[in-house]
Order: structure tokens, then C-alpha cells, then sequence
């Protein structure tokens, strides 16, 4: 249990550190292609010890009891999730401003209208989703781990944005939200919709355990 909690503070540590504080630096010394590939490799070697130590540990008590209820929210939560990770890579601004930081920034659109960090928060959302469901202390240990990363990291990109744009990103931000559907509720747009339940029907239909519709049509 000591190595899972070691390498789950050690994977989202250097997330961070390599995401914010260090990229500058490292990226000037490194350059673009070699720092992608020692960020690759930290992240490696952080989280495949951290599912290795897991397995190691016997067996595991549940905290509470996976009842219906939670299966239900638990496979909303994923098709939300799935819908916001498909729907991020449509016209996401952050890819344009990081190749040409003077491009101009659309207006919201699609998922981006939902929050303006739909990748990370599809991370966060898949983390809540398995909380709830697999209450065993090392699967939560990851799953938090998972949450602290993408929670924090979405707070760290709005800040590096603001830095790097400045006003641009500022007005931007103005007209998107942080929290999911802090703005109301808002249509995803078809294709990110559509695709994200494809995602979804696929990823519950190959889970090792029947989660999602197949739980009750399995």
C-alpha cells in the first residue's frame, strides 16, 4: 500500500511540475521533440509501478456497497465523459494558440461552451465514475490521483494561458467556465455527441466487468 500511495503522489507531482513550472526550462534545453519524450518517459515510469504495486496487494475490503443507484450515476458520469473527450479535440483552441499563440481565439462552441477544459474534466469525470463504484482503497488511490491531476492541471493551463495571452485568453475565459455546465445546460453539438456514445458503447461493452447499459441488458 505504501509503494501504490509513493508512486501515485510521485505520477501526479511530476505531471505537474513538467506541465507548469519546468516545461519552459526543459523545453529550452531539451526542445519540443525531446521534451515530449521525456515527459512520455516520466509518465511511464510513474504510473506503470503504480498499477504494478496495486496489483501486488491482497485482498481489499470494500468501503461501502456498489449499489444500483451508484451504477446508474456511475455510467452517466462515463457517458458525459465520453462525450467531453471526443468533443475536446473540435476546434479545441488550446491546440491553435499552442502552435501560433497570435491566432485569433474562436468564440466557444460544441463541448468548449459545456467547460473550456472538457479533455480534463472527462479524466475527473471518469475518476468520480469509478469512486463510486469500486470503493476498494487502492483503486480510489488512483482514481484521486487521476482526479488531482486533471482538477489542478485544468486550474494550471488557465494560468499559463492568461500569462502567455494575456488579455486574449482572459476574455475567452470570460465566456467559457471552469465547472461543467457552471453557465447552464448546453447542447454538445451532434458530432461530438454522437461520437462520444459510440465511445461510450464501446469502452463499457469491452470492460473486463458488464458496466454501463451492458450491466442490464448483458
Amino acid at each position: 500500500m505504501g509503494a501504490v500511495i509513493l508512486f501515485a503522489v510521485l505520477f501526479v507531482g511530476t505531471h505537474l511540475l513538467m506541465s507548469h513550472p519546468l516545461r519552459a526550462p526543459l523545453a529550452r534545453r531539451l526542445g519540443p521533440r525531446g521534451f515530449t519524450a521525456a515527459y512520455a518517459a516520466v509518465s511511464f515510469a510513474t504510473f506503470i509501478p503504480l498499477i504494478m504495486a496495486r496489483r501486488k496487494v491482497g485482498p481489499e475490503e470494500w468501503l461501502w456497497q456498489q449499489t444500483e443507484p451508484l451504477w446508474i450515476v456511475a455510467a452517466l458520469l462515463m457517458l458525459v465523459a465520453s462525450i467531453l473527450l471526443v468533443g475536446s479535440f473540435i476546434r479545441n483552441p488550446a491546440m491553435d494558440t499552442m502552435t501560433n499563440p497570435k491566432v485569433d481565439i474562436p468564440a466557444p462552441h460544441g463541448v468548449f461552451r459545456i467547460t473550456r477544459h472538457p479533455m480534463m474534466w472527462s479524466f475527473a469525470l471518469w475518476s468520480v465514475a469509478h469512486l463510486l463504484v469500486n470503493p476498494r482503497p487502492t483503486a480510489m488511490i488512483l482514481a484521486g490521483a487521476i482526479l488531482t491531476l486533471a482538477l489542478v492541471g485544468a486550474a494550471g493551463q488557465d494560468v499559463k494561458k492568461e500569462r502567455l495571452l494575456g488579455d486574449r485568453w482572459a476574455e475567452w475565459e470570460a465566456s467559457t467556465s471552469y465547472l461543467p455546465f457552471a453557465r447552464g445546460l448546453v447542447f454538445p453539438g451532434w458530432p461530438a455527441l454522437l461520437a462520444g456514445l459510440a465511445l461510450f458503447l464501446l469502452a463499457t461493452w469491452l470492460h473486463p466487468i458488464p458496466v454501463g447499459i451492458w450491466r442490464w441488458i448483458g
